[in-house]
């Protein structure tokens, strides 16, 4: 019989073959490189892509995170080579952590808090789905942007690119 969490294992499985190509293109020379001042620098950016999988997912094992103590300033990537192997590490985490849940836990609420005020709540399994994967592939859309900016061919994500036709 099938788990909640299968659909999703099965996602993060593909969802993490293309995040893979994404990354790959990523240019070891221009991690500092920012589109705006406002903007994550490219190795910020790329190395929050490569880790959100795991991250949020060891989120999951608590009831909840109080936003009161968290900062949310994004390390840089220190080479475009730790991005591969920090991306693995991730979805092996998300994976451990997914394939933890049975269907009760799944169903658990987990809750977003800053002090006593409650800012979000819901399903453990919801959360996975906002803000493991849906907030994985806003990030990745903006970092396949900063490719664009930096005119590196972007890789084909759901269809084809400009640059990459799996069509053809």
């Amino acid at each position: 019989m099938a788990r909640i969490v299968d659909s999703l294992l099965a996602e993060l499985d593909q969802e993490a073959a293309t995040t893979r190509r994404v990354l790959e293109r990523v240019p070891g020379d221009k991690l500092g490189w920012k589109p705006h001042a406002k903007s994550m620098s490219l190795g910020q950016l790329a190395l929050h892509v490569a880790t959100t999988p795991g991250a949020v997912a060891k989120l999951l094992l608590t009831d909840g995170l109080d936003l009161g103590g968290v900062n949310f300033q994004q390390a840089p990537a220190g080479s475009a080579a730790e991005l591969l192997p920090a991306l693995d590490d991730s979805v092996k985490t998300a994976k451990e952590v997914l394939n933890g849940l049975d269907d009760q836990k799944a169903m658990t609420t987990w809750k977003l808090t800053r002090g006593a005020k409650e800012v979000f709540a819901a399903p453990r399994i919801a959360v996975a789905r906002t803000i493991m994967l849906n907030h994985w592939y806003h990030h990745r859309g903006q970092l396949s942007v900063y490719l664009r900016l930096l005119d590196i061919p972007v890789p084909s994500i759901y269809g084809p690119s400009a640059d990459e036709n799996p069509f053809a």
